[in-house]
């Protein structure tokens, strides 16, 4: 008998189990094995320092953003006194997943089928990898971390199957040798229709390889063409590929994470990607970690209610941001004479810093009342197109 099985090994299933059974918890954590998820692999610092990441984990260090308009127009972000780690999935996660089961937490590698429950307690049926046979985990309590189309979430929680998706691809290609265009250190994120009409496309270096890829929330976008043309622009069709991977990102936290009973979701599951940037590893570390408090919780008391935990402690101290960047997504995103306008406005001082303060510290930053008054003067005008798109 487990007290909890988490379902999913990404960052977010791998930090819930490593939390738990470091606080002494029985706990299983049943992973598919061999799914890389597309991602451009951005960490901030805060995550490296709340999680334990050592630098031996990045594959490069970022010090400059790039910001594309549909004209091709730029304007290069410099990260004062930081960085952006990058990092590919495809060793990230098995490092995740190696240090839970080091804490002490017990592997299993299949596909999760369903949730049993009888007179005996409840069991998490799933399809041994190995054997092909059905398997069963005997638990208290169950964590469904298993991504933004959750199993879990579909078979247990009200509203799980309702959630908004953009569907997201990349290609690993090795990095290109002796180009003068391509910067290691920096990250291109180019907001164009032809690439996106609703979201962007980026660059994004790994060291010997890069991430080149886009969104969408339509599903008629043809994603591979348009990471090919991305490709092509960006004077990297020639290099090798190594990997394709798609896999759909959510837009929005769930209004309900848990069913109430025994199950709460997490992650991917939850929604908890933000909105804007699409940044998804440090939050959904975040959910994990308020997933595993509320599990623990729970077991202490014997309230199912405590499950409810995991998203209030979520959203506590991240509400107030993802509304910034819906807000933002909401108003620049839509056509590209807005994001035009969007990058014109990425050539402020006043919001160059604090949007990178805001990535650095993963909270919206105390400042002079009056840059915030500039800022918010300075988006008006943009937005009403009062600010010719070459201005500087």
């Amino acid at each position: 008998m487990f007290d909890v099985v988490v379902i999913g090994g990404g960052p977010c299933g791998a930090t819930a189990a490593e939390d738990l059974a470091r606080s002494g918890h029985r706990v299983a954590l049943l992973d598919r094995d061999g799914r890389i998820k597309p991602c451009g692999g951005a960490i901030p610092p805060r995550l490296m320092a709340d999680f334990d990441i050592g630098p031996e984990q990045l594959l490069a260090r970022v010090t400059t953003a790039r910001m594309v308009s549909p004209t091709g127009r730029h304007v290069d972000i410099g990260i004062e006194n930081g960085f952006v780690g990058m990092v590919d999935r495809k060793d990230f996660d098995p490092f995740l997943r190696a240090r839970a089961e080091s804490a002490g937490a017990i592997r299993a590698t299949g596909t999760f089928l369903r949730i049993e429950r009888d007179e005996d307690g409840t069991r998490v049926i799933y399809r041994e990898k190995a054997s092909g046979e059905e398997r069963a985990l005997p638990t208290r309590l169950v964590i469904g971390a298993d991504g933004a189309n959750s199993r879990v979430g579909k078979a247990e929680v009200p509203g799980a199957d309702a959630i908004p998706l953009v569907f997201a691809y990349h290609e690993i290609i090795a990095a290109p040798q002796a180009d003068p265009s391509f910067d290691p250190a920096r990250c291109d994120v180019i907001y164009d229709g032809r690439i996106s009409p609703d979201f962007y496309g980026w660059v994004f270096p790994h060291g010997d390889t890069v991430s080149v890829g886009m969104g969408t929330e339509h599903r008629e976008a043809d994603l591979k063409a348009a990471t090919a043309d991305l490709r092509r622009a960006t004077g990297l069709a020639q290099c090798e590929t190594l990997r394709k991977e798609g896999a759909p990102i959510p837009l929005r936290p769930l209004d309900r994470w848990d069913n109430g009973r025994d199950v709460v979701l997490a992650g991917d599951a939850a929604g908890v990607v933000a909105p804007s940037s699409g940044e998804g590893i440090y939050y959904a570390m975040v959910a994990g970690r308020a997933a595993a408090s509320a599990c623990a919780a729970c077991l202490s008391t014997g309230r199912a209610s405590d499950l409810k935990l995991a998203r209030r402690l979520f959203m506590r101290e991240h509400k107030t941001v993802f509304r910034v960047l819906a807000s933002m997504q909401n108003a620049y995103y839509r056509s590209d004479s807005r994001r035009e306008r969007f990058v014109s406005l990425c050539h402020d001082p006043d919001v160059q810093r604090l949007t990178f303060e805001a990535y650095m510290n993963k909270k919206l930053v105390r400042a002079n009342p009056l840059a915030h008054l500039k800022i918010g003067f300075k988006n008006l005008r943009h937005l009403a197109g009062l600010v010719p798109e070459t201005h500087t």
